[in-house]
């Protein structure tokens, strides 16, 4: 077994070595090198946060995973209301509490280490690769006192001195401590009995007293690390406008931070919020899935009423984030386990890894991780620098105007990058997860479906990945309205791609280019035909009505469960048509700048071309008679049409 998660990874090495451009990164983190108690440089900077990794790699690999299979045997429990976890669990985390990891986020002004978000989620990496509950929790303590700096920041009750580089105040200061000292941790609830990806069907409501003062009241369920002291819920503040429209109930919403309950000098607790039930699941046996009863509840209001969805966001998108590095650690996990066990287990004259099937799967496995972690690292990075470049902005913008509008179209950039990437990424992330450690269990035969070998577990593990933080079908829809979306503002943009794409196909003087142009082709074509279906599908709407009516009605009265039809029944095909393009993409231009990734890049595209063109020939040729099916009263001309 290695003794140290991050040293033994030469895919992870390539990215702190090469991969990353640190300094623009390090830069921002630092606050342009002002601050006295950081770095002067990115290189120093850099070697601090290999020190980080490598230590926690080391303290994964030896006090962490040796351990896992007894703690996932024993599970938590409910006792008098509280949850009660293994004592080895508990010793893991108060050496992390002794390593001060909690805080390896947090600026140095809140005592924290001031790493990037992006040593954060590979640290997220190698915690999976131990084991997914110990990571779930650990990622509750400093992401949700980050999130707590963030919101503040955002609402404006974080003061920062611009000279020195530094927050001189902040308003959950006391909470964000806790948190950072190991002593507390904090929760985002949002899920309720009857209401889980449909928001809009949340009735847990927040209310103020005659003083004013936010209570909330409900009923919470599956809320990861529910037996943490500070929650982030999501209540209704406004009444329902519009019981017929599905964002009318999004807009109602509010984000409040909840203490669920008290402690004196001596520990004894107080709850506030009862935690009557914790889920007993298929995996994840470390990790607390509680369900609690808020009554009227002191709470805290986070920004303004109206703003809990938008908020939401901003904690989904980080969760999703972190999904999909906790993805890579499980396929690195099982790819290990499968590897190993092929390279030692003999049949029919030879071990099995040298069988031209188990080779293949080996081989597809390897390089579905590094394709991963391609997007993980390049997504982790836009998303970074768009919302400290934002920061920036926002608390010390630079004097000079066009330094200004350098840094607002850096931060465009990279924003509509970490948007286009991050539900690919929770999608792929979470798809592979599950076909990668089923594969794993599968090379192991009759003993990965024991307990001794471990991959039964990891598949266990797995499973929940394409549903928590927005099910995978979510992200499909959220990636498919995203690409029409695009089209639909510019739909000359769209034909002008197509055209220089269609070029680089042909005359790019790299034959890998040429490929990844071709599966660029395969991309838009998808998405110029679910366009052109939709438009054509609204031209047949407007039939009968007046010819006045014709601009309103095609450019703003769109109604999405209608007219979205045929692109909604193909979104999942069209994700895993878009995240091969991504992978592509980034790959390539690992590629040309460093020649020796080119061969991964092969890899993939090997792997990937024939997929792309069966997922287009799928989407051009395929949906008419199934939506037929589904066709409403009323709607037959339509369907006929779009059958012929």
């Amino acid at each position: 077994m290695s003794t140290n998660f991050f040293t033994d990874n030469d895919d992870l090495k390539y990215y702190f070595e090469r991969g990353i451009d640190w300094e623009p990164l390090v830069k921002l983190n630092e606050l342009n090198y002002r601050s006295p108690d950081g770095f002067d440089n990115a290189e120093d900077a850099v070697g601090f946060y290999r020190e980080i990794l490598d230590m926690t790699g080391g303290f994964i690999a030896t006090e962490i995973a040796p351990h896992v299979p007894a703690m996932d045997h024993e599970g938590v429990s409910l006792q008098d209301g509280e949850a009660v976890s293994p004592d080895k669990w508990n010793e893991i985390f108060d050496q992390m509490k002794a390593l001060e990891l909690h805080g390896m986020c947090l600026p140095r002004e809140l005592g924290g280490m001031n790493c990037p978000l992006m040593i954060y989620l590979v640290n997220n990496e190698l915690l999976s690769r131990a084991d997914a509950s110990v990571m779930n929790h650990f990622g509750f303590h400093g992401g949700m006192a980050m999130a707590m700096l963030m919101f503040s920041i955002s609402e404006g009750t974080t003061d920062f001195d611009g000279k020195k580089g530094v927050i001189t105040k902040t308003r959950f200061a006391k909470e964000i401590d806790e948190i950072r000292r190991g002593d507390a941790w904090g929760c985002m609830d949002i899920t309720e009995p009857d209401a889980g990806s449909d928001m809009a069907r949340l009735k847990a409501v927040g209310e103020q007293d005659e003083d004013g003062n936010w209570l909330v009241t409900g009923e919470k369920i599956f809320i990861t690390s529910g037996h943490g002291k500070y929650h982030f819920v999501i209540a209704r503040t406004e009444k329902v406008a519009d019981p017929d429209d599905p964002m009318s109930g999004l807009k109602g919403l509010s984000m409040f931070l909840v203490p669920t309950y008290e402690e004196d000098e001596d520990g004894n607790r107080t709850r506030i919020v009862e935690m009557p039930r914790l889920e007993h699941k298929l995996g994840h046996h470390v990790s607390v899935t509680a369900s609690l009863a808020f009554d009227e509840a002191p709470a805290h209001l986070i920004g303004s009423r109206g703003e809990g969805f938008k908020h939401m966001l901003t904690l989904m998108n980080h969760a999703r984030l972190g999904v999909g590095f906790e993805a890579i650690g499980m396929c690195e996990a099982a790819y290990r386990l499968a590897r190993d066990y092929a390279a030692e287990r003999p049949s029919m004259g030879k071990m099995i890894d040298q069988h031209e099937m188990i080779a293949d799967y080996l081989d597809e496995m390897r390089t579905d991780i590094q394709a991963l972690r391609a997007i993980a690292m390049a997504g982790a990075y836009a998303e970074e620098m768009s919302q400290k470049i934002k920061l920036a902005l926002q608390n010390d913008p630079p004097a000079d105007a066009l330094e200004q509008k350098r840094l607002e179209r850096s931060e465009k950039r990279y924003g509509r990058f970490s948007r286009r990437m991050t539900p690919l990424l929770k999608y792929l992330g979470a798809e592979k997860a599950v076909q990668i450690t089923g594969r794993s269990l599968q090379i192991h035969g009759g003993n990965g479906y024991s307990q001794e070998f471990g991959t039964e577990k990891l598949l266990r593990d797995s499973i929940v990945l394409p549903i928590y933080e927005g099910t995978s079908q979510i992200q499909a829809l959220m990636a498919m309205k995203d690409a029409l979306a695009g089209i639909m503002k510019n739909p000359q943009g769209l034909v002008k791609r197509m055209a220089q794409t269609r070029w680089r196909s042909l005359s790019a003087s790299d034959p890998l280019e040429r490929r990844v142009a071709k599966i660029q082709l395969l991309a838009m074509g998808a998405k110029n035909h679910l366009m052109t279906k939709v438009a054509a599908r609204k031209v047949r709407s407007l039939q009968g009505k007046p010819l006045a009516q014709w601009p309103k009605a095609f450019l703003k009265d769109w109604d999405p469960k209608r007219d979205f039809a045929f692109a909604m029944l193909h979104a999942e095909r069209l994700t895993r048509l878009l995240s091969d393009e991504l992978v592509c993409e980034v790959l390539l231009e690992q590629a040309q700048k460093h020649p020796d990734r080119r061969e991964l890049l092969e890899r993939y595209i090997d792997r990937c071309e024939p997929r792309c063109r069966f997922l287009h020939d799928e989407i051009t040729n395929t949906g008419a008679r199934l939506l037929g099916q589904l066709a409403e009263p009323g709607d037959d001309q339509a369907d006929k049409a779009e059958a012929s």
